[in-house]
């Protein structure tokens, strides 16, 4: 069924208004808010679901409210920041009237101070895993421009024993230091195996379940 004409015109409008550049920056970052919202709920949502699952305790409405709140503040922590680090991008390029290298910095650090820096579990992961994936960007940019020598065999192995060293000898012995989620992944798997009463445990279930 063809649309009405009043609907057609108004589509024919907007369009119209999308394909002109002296509005581009500004709809970059209404765009932008809407990948960034998008793209969070996908990541949160998926994460959310399994974590609450496997180690959170509570109702169902609770585990569901859980998911939902999670998947709420990833989406809109990075939708805000998505627009406010295009939009403070586009503003320094306007004062200067060019693009520096510098105004990338500038605008995500005022942006992740805005947005990331409030203190919670949310936050936190992001922030952990973006610190991973920057050192390891650092390393490949210090050999790039030899400020690194570049190793001579892969150095993925010894990193990887180092980490792994790290994590455990940090859980055993550290634990509080650990992310609590990451302490409820590592106790699911280094601790609770440890523990069984019968068959039903051991293989079953990761504890007894309560008799009835």
């Amino acid at each position: 069924m063809a649309a009405p004409p009043q609907l057609r015109t108004l589509l024919f409008a907007v369009n119209a208004l999308l394909r002109k550049r002296r509005y581009h920056a500004a709809l970059a970052m209404l765009k932008g808010f809407r990948n960034g919202a998008v793209y969070g709920a996908k990541i949160r949502a998926p994460h959310a679901l399994v974590m609450t699952f496997l180690f959170r305790s509570g109702s169902l409405r609770e585990k569901l409210r859980a998911i939902l709140q999670a998947t709420y503040t990833h989406s809109w922590n990075l939708a805000r920041f998505v627009f406010f680090y295009k939009g403070l991008c586009a503003l320094q390029s306007h004062i200067q009237g060019e693009t520096y290298q510098a105004h990338s910095f500038v605008s995500a650090f005022i942006g992740g101070l805005l947005v990331f820096g409030n203190n919670n579990n949310i936050n936190s992961q992001i922030n952990m895993y973006l610190l991973s994936r920057v050192l390891f960007a650092l390393c490949r940019l210090g050999v790039e421009k030899g400020f690194i020598p570049e190793p001579r065999s892969d150095p993925f192995p010894w990193f990887t024993g180092l980490v792994w060293g790290l994590v455990l000898w940090l859980f055993e012995y550290h634990r509080p230091t650990l992310h609590p989620s990451l302490q409820s992944s590592m106790t699911y798997l280094y601790e609770d195996s440890n523990v069984w009463h019968d068959l039903s445990d051991f293989l079953i279930y990761n504890k007894s379940q309560p008799s009835k």
